[in-house]
């Protein structure tokens, strides 16, 4: 296995974690955490697989840091709006409503 197809698998494999945590977790934090491991993973499979045998593409390249970039930027935008839902309703975590109950 070369070092590219183990960047690529690494990932894949956080991207799922992150994946899991999502669908998993009701605390907003720990929801957010999980949603910036799947932006690593899927930044970590685009460098992975972008490796040629030249060296690697430069446009995927830009394109990682450009999307590291967009994502410290919302996970700045996602703390402050969970910041203000902690203020507005006294807790970081969803919860169901009482009108979900009935569906799956």
């Amino acid at each position: 296995m070369t070092p590219d197809l183990f960047y690529a698998f690494t990932g894949l494999v956080l991207f799922i974690t992150g994946l899991f945590g999502i669908i998993a977790l009701q605390h907003l934090l720990r929801k957010l955490l999980a949603f910036n491991l799947m932006g690593s993973g899927t930044f970590l499979m685009l460098v992975g697989l972008a490796q040629h045998r030249n060296g690697t593409d430069p446009v995927v390249q830009a394109l990682v840091l450009t999307g590291i970039v967009v994502a410290i930027a919302a996970t700045a935008l996602a703390l402050v709006l969970i910041r203000r839902y902690y203020h507005l309703a006294g807790r970081v975590s969803l919860e169901r409503d009482a009108t979900d109950e009935g569906r799956p």
